[in-house]
């Protein structure tokens, strides 16, 4: 299973009010900033702002967290579990639990037998969905209003009473062996970003595949399984969110029936956690694979977490770069040039560290290092050129429309309160994710990108046809 969220409605209308509204509404002193070409900035625009999420926030006496937002705009709720584990938490020599579990938390309980998750969800006109990333496993439902109290004693269910025995270790282990199997083996792509963040990181466990590692999980028995279960499916580990229809004293009083009788366990919750030194020296390796058409380069960089200051302004920079057909890295190496296939740049931010990456597949004929130098130019064009007008302007509509068209459903509000609540620490800080983007200039995206890339020491991998290691 992977995340899925609803972040669009259903009506078209609906859209296009979303983009007028988002494109009509320029943000901050763009126009004042010198690395702004001469003569292309429009007339100073009011900021675009929406009012806070009205949240509800109480946690139990066992340790859950439980936020709630009701909307009154529609007939369905959205209940989402967000657990505090992800790929960084798997055990040494075991990785892949996580994604495990992904999988295992749809098998039966004590009083719900296989599949019945999907009946109380699919059966009833709603949806169900799960994911797991490096700091965090979410389970993302939508029901009818009216079917609220069932599946918050479903979700209750499956935390304090999931039968994890050797057939469904057996069953779950095959099914997430055959998703690396499709995910990474199968993509002639797929082992060159599996491979990334394991030399990327030195120390710190987002070295660990989240998707996991085919040797390591046919080598877990059932105790390794069971003991991983019980130190972090646990409801002090657990963030609860329900958004949407919904009176919320009766939330309340069910939340506490369903979820207020499991016990935490007493023993603390281990931490995979270790300081990652700064990078001494640029390096480079060379990863090899049986079905690579064309070679491939991807230069990787340490970045900072999701909560640092510099993340909006990354994630800026991510979109001018790489964000649509009429981004940097597009228009230059696989359009103007033809030196790729493709190429991208990623800012992916941890709750504790992150990870930036530029990349690009080779077209045919093309030298790696010509591919590399063609990379650095880019991002080194951006951080110390010229910032147009025209493509701040496009990048931060599409991230700002995405953002408004995600508070549209329960699904993608719920959605944005967890990742607040996981990366940034605190479910709140979903209210200022319009402010903090609209706040970025382009002397902050430059900034960043000197700072975290061009003055940063990397790790270039070259991917290449040949026998896997």
């Amino acid at each position: 299973m992977t995340s899925t969220p609803s972040w669009f409605p259903s009506s078209s209308l609906a859209r296009r009010r979303l983009l007028t509204l988002a494109a009509a509404a320029p943000t901050a002193a763009w126009w004042a900033s010198p690395a702004l070409a001469a003569g292309t900035a429009p007339p100073p625009a009011s900021a675009l702002s929406l009012p806070p999420l009205a949240l509800r926030q109480r946690r139990l006496a066992n340790g859950l967290d439980v936020i709630s937002l009701p909307t009154r705009t529609g007939a369905t709720v959205s209940v989402q579990l967000w657990y505090r584990v992800g790929g960084k938490d798997d055990p040494a020599g075991r990785s892949g639990f996580a994604h495990l579990f992904e999988h295992m938390m749809f098998k039966r309980s004590r009083h719900m037998p296989n599949e019945m998750f999907d009946r109380l969800t699919e059966d009833v006109g709603g949806q169900n969905n799960a994911f797991t990333a490096e700091d965090m496993t979410g389970y993302q439902n939508e029901v009818p209003s009216n079917h609220l109290e069932r599946l918050l004693w479903a979700e209750a269910e499956r935390m304090g009473n999931l039968q994890v025995d050797q057939a469904n270790f057996d069953s779950e282990r095959k099914v997430v062996i055959e998703e690396l199997h499709e995910r990474v083996y199968a993509d002639p792509y797929g082992r060159l970003f599996h491979a990334l963040p394991q030399h990327c990181f030195e120390r710190q466990p987002y070295q660990r595949p989240v998707v996991g590692n085919e040797a390591e999980l046919n080598a877990a028995t059932l105790d390794d399984v069971q003991q991983f279960h019980a130190m972090y499916y646990r409801p002090d580990n657990a963030v609860l969110i329900v958004v949407g229809d919904f009176d919320p004293p009766q939330l309340d009083a069910w939340v506490d029936r369903y979820f207020g009788k499991l016990v935490a366990p007493q023993r603390p919750i281990a931490r995979a956690l270790a300081t990652e030194p700064v990078r001494a020296k640029s390096d480079r390796v060379t990863v090899k694979a049986p079905n690579v058409p064309l070679p491939a380069v991807a230069l990787a960089w340490r970045g900072p977490p999701a909560s640092h200051e510099d993340a909006p302004a990354l994630e800026v920079a991510q979109a001018i770069l790489s964000s649509g057909d009429s981004s940097r890295l597009n228009e230059s190496l696989v359009y103007t040039t033809q030196m790729a296939q493709s190429a991208g740049f990623v800012a992916d931010l941890y709750a504790e560290s992150g990870m930036l990456a530029a990349y690009a597949m080779a077209a045919s004929g093309q030298s790696l290092r010509k591919l590399e130098s063609a990379l650095i130019e880019q991002i080194t064009g951006l951080a110390r050129g010229v910032v147009r007008f025209v493509e701040m302007d496009r990048v931060r509509n599409q991230l700002l429309t995405a953002t408004l068209m995600q508070r549209q459903t329960p699904q993608g509000m719920a959605e944005a309160i967890g990742r607040a609540a996981i990366l940034l620490g605190d479910a709140r800080l979903a209210n200022q994710r319009i402010a903090r983007l609209q706040a970025v200039e382009p002397r902050d995206v430059q900034r960043v990108l000197e700072r975290h890339v061009l003055k940063a020491q990397r790790v270039t991998v070259d991917y290449v046809q040949g026998p896997a290691a």
